[in-house]
């Protein structure tokens, strides 16, 4: 988290096993599924752009009856770059750990909200309307 928030980009893709899978199943229009530390370094770079800044706020990790599994609860405080507007969204992250690289994660982030603040609800909108007609 504390990557993203400093825009560490580049880097982020080193914490994760080379077949690490990541899966968002709140993304929209539709789940996402991203496989590889590859992928993923690229999934990564596709934010480099994003005119977002980020600031962790009020982290929980919580263990769990498996020591590979970690579950973390947090707030993002952002500022949308180009247009000043701040927000706050709530993030959960389920991910496993094996010998000190993340090997799968589960990110449950508000997809729809992130749109909305971004000036993107239109686009997500008409995505949704079109995949629904499919």
């Amino acid at each position: 988290m504390n990557g993203i928030a400093d825009r560490a980009w580049e880097r982020l893709h080193e914490l994760y096993a080379h077949d690490a899978i990541v899966e968002h199943p709140f993304a929209l229009p539709s789940p996402m599924r991203t496989e590889g530390r590859d992928a993923i370094r690229q999934h990564f770079a596709s934010f480099a752009a994003a005119p977002l800044t980020l600031e962790v706020r009020n982290m929980l990790v919580h263990q769990t009856a498996d020591p590979e599994v970690a579950i973390a609860e947090w707030d993002y405080d952002g500022v949308v770059t180009g247009t000043g507007r701040n927000f706050r969204v709530s993030n959960i992250q389920v991910s496993r750990v094996r010998g000190g690289k993340i090997v799968a994660s589960r990110d449950y982030h508000n997809h729809a909200f992130m749109a909305a603040v971004m000036g993107r609800l239109p686009a997500l909108i008409a995505a949704l309307t079109n995949s629904d007609s499919a």
